[in-house]
């Protein structure tokens, strides 16, 4: 049993403890509730440069640094425009129908698509209660990689369809979704392979006289149930997992081509921001060239909303 200093590492939340299957979570659409009126697609695909420092203003009411400038750890991502692969109506929870409108060359690497569009008027299902759009990242547009990702995005509109259909063979751009001040991060995080239980769940090492191992736990069980149980740590994967970050600021967003913030020789692991990027407080998940998907908050709390920065410069 683990002492009230020192409990046991390792969450159950989190279980099994493996590899994520996709590079891009899945999202549950259904918690996010969004107050804005702006009409937008609820999600963006960027991926991540690395982190800096950044000296910024503090206008934040009743602070003890308001009017002052201060410095605050930062993660940069890059946010290249996205594209509509198609859409996708639900009926009851359950997927009835999905219709292309749009077989770019970008998709040939991803999947087969079919050489001629139809109509989406003439695909659309009399029946459903809602509709999601399939959308993917102009990827070509970094310098990190050519092959797309994909992911389902939830539409926030009073219209879901007709703002889906002006959205069809248009790039979607940062500015369309960054007027959002608190956002959730949605990613893996770096994958550390085999490790032991030490590391993985965080037991003390045993007496240096002890016969059977220092770094492995004292004993695996009892008797009976004559079976290993789920919860006793044990060497496996570490790393590598799908997490949720909550309520990042937005610091600054904008396009490389309004202003530069590249490094003359490109960032550490990653090289250079070729198209629009977005700056948040705080540590991002995962390492350089993750793919990390963007979402309005999920639970924003009055701490993290009523803060206000007003970006100065970036110190790397």
């Amino acid at each position: 049993m683990g002492k009230l200093s020192s409990p046991h590492h390792g969450s159950m939340q989190f279980w099994p403890r493996k590899r994520a299957e996709k590079q891009l979570p899945s999202v549950n659409w259904k918690t996010i509730n969004v107050k804005e009126k702006t009409p937008s697609v609820l999600g963006f695909i960027s991926y991540k440069v690395g982190m800096a420092s950044a000296i910024v203003k503090d206008n934040t009411e009743n602070s003890m640094t308001k009017g002052k400038k201060i410095v605050v750890p930062v993660t940069i991502l890059e946010a290249p425009n996205m594209k509509i692969f198609s859409i996708r109506f639900y009926k009851n929870n359950n997927a009835i129908k999905e219709t292309i409108v749009s077989n770019d060359k970008e998709l040939k690497k991803k999947l087969k698509l079919p050489k001629e569009i139809k109509p989406i008027d003439s695909q659309i299902p009399k029946d459903y209660d809602d509709m999601r759009v399939i959308a993917y990242s102009l990827a070509k547009q970094t310098s990190i990689k050519k092959t797309p990702d994909m992911i389902e995005l939830a539409v926030h509109s009073n219209n879901k369809l007709e703002f889906a259909k002006s959205l069809i063979n248009k790039e979607i751009t940062l500015k369309d979704f960054a007027h959002f001040d608190l956002l959730d991060t949605r990613g893996l995080t770096i994958g550390k392979g085999l490790v032991g239980p030490v590391k993985r769940f965080g037991i003390n090492l045993k007496q240096h006289k002890t016969e059977k191992g220092i770094r492995r736990p004292g004993s695996l069980g009892p008797w009976h149930p004559a079976r290993v149980t789920f919860v006793t740590p044990m060497a496996g994967q570490l790393g590598l997992f799908s997490r949720v970050h909550y309520n990042f600021k937005v610091i600054n967003h904008g396009s490389i081509h309004e202003k530069d913030i590249n490094l003359q020789n490109g960032f550490k692991h990653y090289g250079k921001i070729k198209s629009s990027y977005i700056i948040v407080k705080g540590s991002v998940q995962g390492p350089p060239k993750r793919q990390i998907l963007l979402t309005p908050s999920f639970r924003p709390t009055k701490l993290s909303a009523k803060k206000k920065y007003e970006f100065q410069e970036l110190i790397i």
